[in-house]
């Protein structure tokens, strides 16, 4: 990075009786926040799903919208300024990575910010390769953002806000679809950078142990939107520690399980791929030769480094994107009678058989409310309508989403559009459940419900399928593992 007399001042922030409500939506995401965290502070925020933090970081980046996309109230301050009108002051990092992909090159995405903010070309660029260098994304500058893996769009999305030298970094689950070795590379790049820049951070994340040693102050927000602790990190979790986890914090050492059950019949193979080849993009396929069967009652976890083809194996076992080689057959009893090719099937034979969860839930969305979101699957199906009412209502009682069941699917946090993705699918109750990363964005309570739910739905006769890092995931349901290789960045 540049020297100090180079490096930006590091900016306070400050929330009076701050709070903030979506149009068209009765309870605050966020209501009388008091905060003040000092320049050059480390602050890793958490809370449960739906408690506002990320509404916050937006807050704080000026990007909440204007009048017609809600209401706030109180005061928030950036280095004494509104967000808005701090240009340059903060560096936002999105839970969606596809969110912040603006242009077609990894170099000219990673520039843009640096450009809009008048920075020399020379220095840009020079910004732009330390950037990708400190996250680990070892691509060419002109390599296309479209053939990257969801994990490197993160690291992309870092690097572009490490690469403007923001007085206040903001980062919502900057890890959330990263692979293991991956969340050490860029927590360590991140810890760099405040090292050397001094600027203040502000870390939303669900892996509390690994960010310990570089913030010095936890701040948790709690279910109503207000301060539930502030404080030293290992302090405030062995103070507090017990009344955290209940309010679905994830608190190292307390962790949620789940009770298995017992499967209810035998085993039969559903899918099957020999020597399966998969490319995400026409001409771009991957080294993987994949031999696998899935079977029904199981859970298959699909693992390997970012950009190893976890993702496009997802799509291609769920019959949305065309093998590129080799042989992906659905056993007879699976296929029924229809052309035993996934890639074959029309959307309502699918519906039936497999259902895709995709790795952005904004993807899949189709409807203005959450309930008719639940109900889209069922009805298409030419469910009764009281089968359809019961269907929904006990999903959205399940994976909590009941009280926002008349909300618009994109205001929700990002933690209860996953849900809300995942329980679309189950809606349907198909035999074969493909899932990229089911559990990103989730507290320790919605956790365990999700992964309850999963594991009652492989006891039925379900398959269950899933892209993950989540290696919680992968032992609690006792998942086998297909793990991908290839070259990775």
């Amino acid at each position: 990075m540049t020297n100090r007399s180079e490096s930006p001042t590091p900016a306070a922030v400050e929330a009076r009786g701050w709070g903030w409500r979506h149009a068209g939506r009765r309870a605050w995401a966020l209501r009388e926040l008091e905060l003040r965290i000092e320049p050059g502070e480390r602050i890793l925020l958490l809370g449960p799903s739906g408690s506002g933090k990320s509404t916050l970081l937006a807050g704080l980046a000026g990007v909440l919208g204007g009048d017609e996309e809600g209401e706030s109230a109180g005061t928030l301050r950036v280095a004494g300024r509104d967000p808005a009108s701090a240009r340059g002051a903060a560096g936002l990092v999105l839970q969606d990575p596809d969110s912040q992909v603006i242009m077609s090159r990894v170099g000219d995405d990673v520039a843009f910010g640096c450009e809009n903010l008048g920075v020399p070309r020379d220095e840009t660029w020079s910004r732009v390769r330390e950037a990708l260098e400190l996250v680990g994304l070892a691509v060419p500058l002109g390599h296309p953002t479209e053939a990257l893996s969801g994990g490197q769009k993160q690291r992309l999305a870092l690097a572009g806000a490490l690469a403007m030298r923001p007085g206040l970094l903001l980062l919502d689950e900057p890890t959330a679809n990263v692979d293991p070795e991956g969340v050490i590379r860029v927590r360590d790049a991140v810890a760099a950078v405040l090292q050397r820049t001094g600027s203040t951070a502000i870390i939303v994340e669900h892996r509390v142990e690994a960010w310990l040693d570089v913030v010095d102050r936890i701040v948790v927000l709690g279910s109503d939107g207000k301060l539930l602790a502030d404080g030293a990190p290992r302090s405030v979790l062995a103070r507090q520690g017990d009344a955290l986890a209940a309010a679905g914090v994830w608190v190292p050492g307390r962790e949620p399980r789940i009770t298995r059950r017992a499967a209810a019949g035998e085993r039969t193979p559903l899918l099957g791929a020999q020597e399966l080849r998969i490319a995400r993009v026409a001409g771009a396929t991957l080294p993987s030769r994949i031999d696998a069967t899935v079977e029904s009652g199981t859970v298959l976890a699909l693992t390997g480094a970012n950009g190893t083809g976890k993702t496009t194996l997802a799509l291609t076992l769920g019959g949305l994107l065309a093998p590129a080689g080799g042989e992906l057959r659905a056993s007879d009893g699976f296929a029924g009678g229809v052309d035993p090719r996934p890639i074959r099937w029309r959307s309502r034979e699918l519906l039936s058989r497999i259902g895709s969860v995709f790795q952005t839930p904004e993807h899949q969305f189709l409807t203005a409310t959450v309930r008719d979101e639940l109900a889209l699957g069922p009805r298409a199906l030419g469910v009764p309508p009281a089968e359809v009412d019961a269907r929904v209502g006990a999903l959205l009682e399940r994976l909590d989403l009941a009280w926002l069941a008349a909300a618009n699917p994109f205001t929700l946090s990002g933690g209860q559009k996953r849900r809300l993705s995942v329980a679309a699918v189950l809606a349907a109750r198909p035999r074969m459940l493909v899932l990229d990363e089911p559990t990103f964005g989730q507290d320790a309570r919605t956790w365990a419900a999700l992964v309850a739910l999963l594991d009652e739905l492989r006891a039925e006769g379900a398959a269950v399928v899933a892209a993950t890092h989540d290696r919680r995931l992968i032992a609690e349901l006792d998942a086998g593992e297909l793990v991908l290789q290839g070259v990775a960045a």
